[in-house]
């Protein structure tokens, strides 16, 4: 018997009965924000394929992120691409425009779940090899900050790089040249979209940046402290 899907976004929930669709977007089953001309009428849906559950993404331009909600797996939705549900919980995030919109993903019979042992810290297993100077840690709280401190409200708004190196004290052209390099690493360890083509950097490479450093916990709410005691540095 086929799991049973629920979904939630901003404290309101969408359940999704056997060889039922939900479709997610600006005019959809789930509206998501309907004054966004950014977003896809239509974006995402979930759909039963003969006992499984499958998010699949009929945009033509946005891409989401997809973790277990643990971090210890991530995977990156493009148009056209489908995925299977099969965690209990399915954290989704996505930007268009301005706006990060984040929902949750609900079976009630997963078909795996995460078993971690008690020297396995979350988010361990994915991020443990990524080794971040002071400053581009400071550098990613500082665009992921609305979105720490918002966690779980279902939207939030990536600065721009003139507002998150103002909030850190620094030169635009210093917080872009910190920018070039964090994605030049991450892309290299296989950090989807953080690049729109050979030697180039994606347009939207901050809202991808902050997608991936949160929800695979790359920095957390507990990181925010760290903002407040930066010092302007050039390590």
């Amino acid at each position: 018997m086929a799991s049973t899907i629920s979904v939630e976004f901003c404290g309101e929930w969408w359940r999704v009965d056997d060889d039922e669709e939900l479709t997610i977007g600006r005019e959809a089953d789930l509206t998501i924000d309907e004054d966004n001309p950014f977003l896809h009428r239509r974006f995402l849906t979930i759909v039963q394929v003969e006992s499984m559950w499958w998010l699949v993404n009929i945009g033509s331009r946005l891409s989401a992120t997809i973790t277990d909600g643990s971090g210890s797996m991530q995977a990156w939705l493009a148009p056209g691409a489908r995925i299977p549900l099969v965690f209990d919980v399915t954290k989704v995030v996505f930007t268009a425009g301005p706006t990060t919109y984040d929902l949750s993903v609900h079976a009630d019979s997963p078909e795996f779940a995460r078993i971690a042992g008690p020297d396995d810290p979350v988010g361990e297993t994915t991020m443990g090899s990524v080794q971040l100077t002071p400053s581009q840690k400071l550098l990613i709280l500082a665009l992921a900050e609305p979105m720490l401190v918002r966690e779980g409200s279902g939207m939030s708004s990536v600065p721009t790089s003139a507002q998150a190196s103002q909030r850190l004290g620094w030169q635009l052209t210093k917080f872009n040249r910190k920018l070039d390099n964090v994605c030049d690493k991450l892309d290299r360890l296989g950090v989807r979209g953080l690049r729109g083509g050979p030697g180039k950097l994606a347009s939207n490479r901050r809202a991808r940046l902050v997608e991936h450093a949160v929800f695979s916990r790359l920095v957390t709410s507990d990181d925010l402290s760290l903002l407040e005691q930066s010092e302007d540095s050039d390590d």
